[in-house]
Formats: C-alpha cells, sequence, structure tokens
C-alpha cells in the first residue's frame, strides 16, 4: 500500500507541475518562446500576493481574484513590448531577454523581500486532509490544485478550438504568415496568448505559495518540472501536459518510496527516457 499511496501522492502532484506547465506550452506552442522567466514570474505572483492582498483587506485566498487578473494584463503588455521586440529580431534573443528577465526578478526580490521563506496562509485548509485507507491520506489543498489544473487546461482547450480568438490564436500559431493575409493581427493575438499564460502562472505561483514555502530563487526548480512536464507531454499539447506532469509527479514519488534521495533523480531519468525515445513528447505532432 506504501506503493499505491506513492502513486497516489505523485497524480496529485502532477496536477500543480500541469499548472505550471500549461502556461509554458501555451507561449511556446503558439509564439515560440521559451520563457526561461517562467517559473520566476510564479514566484512573483505569490510575493505580490502577500504584500498586496493584506492592503485590501481580504482574505488571503482571495488572492486569485486580485492578482490574475494584474498577471493577465501585465503578460499582455509585456509581450507587446519587450517580448515581441525580441521576437522580431529572432527567438535566440528572446531566450536571451527572457534569461536576463529572470536574473532581474530574483535579485529585485532578493533586495526587497531578502532570502527569508515565506507562505501563503489561507486557513487550516492548508492542513485539512483526508484518509482514502490506513495508508493513503491526502491533502484537501492538494485536490483542489489538481482540480483547478484540469478545469484550467479544459478551459483553454475548449478556449481554443472554440472562440473565433482561440482559432486565430491556433491560426497564427500554424502559419503566421497565411493568418496575417486574412487580417489577423498576430501581435495581438500573441498578446492574448501571453496573457492567458500569464494568468495561468499567477494560479500556479499562488498554490505554490499556499502548498509550500517559497524564497526568491524558488523559480528556477519550478521552471525546472514545468519545462520537464512540458516535454514529457508534448510541447503545445494541453491535455499532454497534465500526462507530463502526472507522469513526473509520480516518478518522483516512486523514487522518494526508493530512497528519499531519488526523488529528483527518478524524474529526471523518465524525462531523459521520454525524450530518448520520443523527442517530440507522447502527444507530440510530427511536422514535415
Amino acid at each position: 500500500m506504501e506503493w499505491a499511496n506513492a502513486i497516489v501522492q505523485g497524480i496529485v502532484t502532477g496536477g500543480f507541475y500541469a499548472l505550471f506547465a500549461c502556461g509554458l506550452s501555451l507561449m511556446f506552442g503558439v509564439m515560440g518562446i521559451i520563457n526561461l522567466a517562467h517559473g520566476d514570474l510564479a514566484i512573483i505572483a505569490a510575493y505580490v500576493a502577500i504584500a498586496l492582498v493584506p492592503s485590501t483587506h481580504l482574505p488571503m485566498v482571495w488572492a486569485f481574484v486580485v492578482v490574475v487578473p494584474i498577471f493577465a494584463l501585465g503578460g499582455y503588455l509585456l509581450q507587446r513590448t519587450l517580448l515581441q521586440t525580441s521576437l522580431d529580431r529572432s527567438p535566440f534573443t528572446t531566450l536571451l531577454v527572457t534569461f536576463g528577465l529572470s536574473v532581474i526578478i530574483e535579485n529585485v526580490l532578493l533586495e526587497v523581500f531578502s532570502a527569508n521563506g515565506q507562505s501563503i496562509t489561507i486557513g487550516t485548509l492548508i492542513t485539512k486532509s483526508f484518509s482514502v485507507n490506513t495508508t493513503i491520506t491526502i491533502s484537501y489543498l492538494s485536490v483542489i490544485v489538481l482540480a483547478v489544473a484540469i478545469v484550467v487546461l479544459g478551459g483553454i482547450q475548449l478556449f481554443l478550438s472554440r472562440t473565433p480568438t482561440g482559432r486565430q490564436i491556433r491560426a497564427v500559431a500554424d502559419d503566421r504568415e497565411a493568418a496575417q493575409l486574412v487580417g489577423a493581427n498576430y501581435r495581438h493575438v500573441f498578446g492574448i496568448a501571453a496573457a492567458i499564460a500569464f494568468a495561468t502562472v499567477a494560479l500556479a505561483g499562488l498554490s505554490y505559495g499556499m502548498l509550500t514555502e517559497f524564497v526568491p530563487t524558488s523559480g528556477v526548480t519550478t521552471l525546472l518540472f514545468a519545462f520537464e512536464s512540458v516535454v514529457i507531454g508534448g510541447i503545445g499539447n494541453v491535455w499532454g501536459t497534465l500526462v507530463g506532469g502526472v507522469i513526473l509527479g509520480v516518478a518522483q514519488q516512486i523514487g522518494a518510496q526508493i530512497n528519499p534521495a531519488y526523488q529528483i533523480l527518478a524524474g529526471n531519468l523518465v524525462f531523459l527516457a521520454v525524450l530518448a525515445v520520443r523527442p517530440r513528447g507522447l502527444f507530440g505532432v510530427r511536422t514535415a
């Protein structure tokens, strides 16, 4: 039953990884941007919550209502200015710009908030859990995060497939020049995609702050897990991101069951194995 518990914990952890990864997958799938500041942006969201929400006199659980719209707007503006300018030069320039943005974010957070660990407190929900049997105990908060990840991924999938704007995003991702010929403003479309990606990364950052303690440099680790989830599932595949996150989470928990020191190593080995067998990921689409 200990192995069953490891699998269950891996599944709920995978939902958290998928929530982190969906914005990364969307930005790369639509714009071809590998955002190296993705994890740091999530940590910013957590710090914004603990700095801004108390001043509004709202319960901390309302941080989602305050922070997510701010990040959506910030994502649109950042894409239309800094990211689009670098993307017009070359994808490599964008890689350097996001790396520089990551370094700046970490250092600013260290200066403003110091290296002390912080967390988002939302009352007793953080410590509450339920037992399936004598060996399997699941945190309510982890299940909520998994459910949020499924809802967010499902919402993105419906948005991309059922709405005019979503179809524009897919058209621009497939062929930017052809989309322009039929009247699509690809810069605006890229901005909308970035707004969605930043909103999801804010959700992920707030969830991270509720699940565990964070410091200004926590973004590096979260970026690694998000990137591995995207690659395992297949870049640009929404539900593949969820599958990739679950596979990574289960691998890590099984590794930890064997030896706590093997937790991260086990996930990395699974990532490398998938990359060796299917370089485009489990659900990646082959291109001619």
